[in-house]
């Protein structure tokens, strides 16, 4: 059950972008892990049903018994869908195809909305003593984003430094208007990053000054760079801190982790 008591919980960010290939789930991934690495306690939940959040962290399919779907829709306990990754900062609540199908079950139960954020307010979630939970979003705008949305206190949305790129920003940003007006009121845009980011090619200069003319202080200053090792990253299971702690992907990572715990002090519950 939910506690509207708690006076302190940690910060809950969703990832999302309704556009598939734009580094959403690198991003969840190594931002968790750049969090971490500076002392802080982070869940990942894992809510797109392809689950590379999942693989990225090295959770085998035959090791994911209890998933996100069992916590929104069978009311499993914590304890059995929470599992460790190689950090012992960083966990991780697992996802399968099976989520797929949760849309359709969700449309039927009248708090449909507002599952997850009852599942993350959980007073057994205490035991965990996080300091922030990052959701992985599907790529499309369905009631498992719309779930997220209404879970977190705000909206992390990876742009791909591409043509068209900010098209696909302006219906996410409806969404987000949507939930602010009929459920979480309180929702914010946490920022935009720059993903994929190649200083070579003059588009990704005209994709970050449209951004930053259009979207002003709410971009990111930190850019992630189009980088071989944050694309091998996940064939290893690591994130790319821990695959190159030296590349430049890993050190942008910890930049965009700096950057938004300087802007963000812990919030309540």
């Amino acid at each position: 059950m939910s506690d509207p008591t708690r006076p302190r919980g940690p910060k809950i960010i969703a990832i999302a972008n309704q556009k598939g290939g734009v580094g959403k789930t690198t991003t969840t991934i190594n931002l968790a892990a750049a969090l971490a690495e500076t002392g802080n306690r982070v869940l990942i939940v894992d809510l797109d049903p392809q689950g590379n959040a999942s693989t990225g962290l090295g959770i085998d399919a035959e090791n994911r018994e209890f998933t996100t779907y069992d916590l929104l829709l069978d009311d499993v306990d914590l304890v059995d869908v929470v599992q460790k990754t190689a950090d012992d900062d960083l966990l991780i609540i697992p996802a399968t195809v099976d989520l797929s199908s949760a849309d359709i079950e969700l449309f039927s139960n009248e708090k449909r909305s507002f599952l997850l954020h009852d599942a993350l307010r959980q007073t057994a979630m205490d035991d965990y003593e996080l300091d922030y939970i990052l959701i992985d979003c599907p790529p499309s705008l369905n009631l498992l984003t719309v779930n997220a949305m209404v879970a977190a206190h705000s909206v992390l949305i990876p742009l791909q430094s591409e043509f068209f790129a900010l098209e696909g920003v302006s219906q996410l940003m409806l969404t987000i208007r949507e939930v602010r007006q009929t459920a979480n009121p309180n929702l914010r845009i946490e920022g935009i990053v720059l993903t994929m980011f190649d200083m070579r090619n003059n588009l990704s200069g005209a994709v970050e000054k449209d951004a930053r003319d259009n979207l002003g202080e709410l971009v990111f200053k930190t850019r992630i760079p189009r980088n071989v090792r944050v694309s091998e990253a996940p064939s290893y299971a690591l994130p790319v801190l821990a695959y190159d702690t030296a590349s430049k992907g890993a050190q942008a990572y910890r930049d965009l982790a700096q950057e938004l715990i300087k802007n963000q002090p812990r919030v309540a519950a």
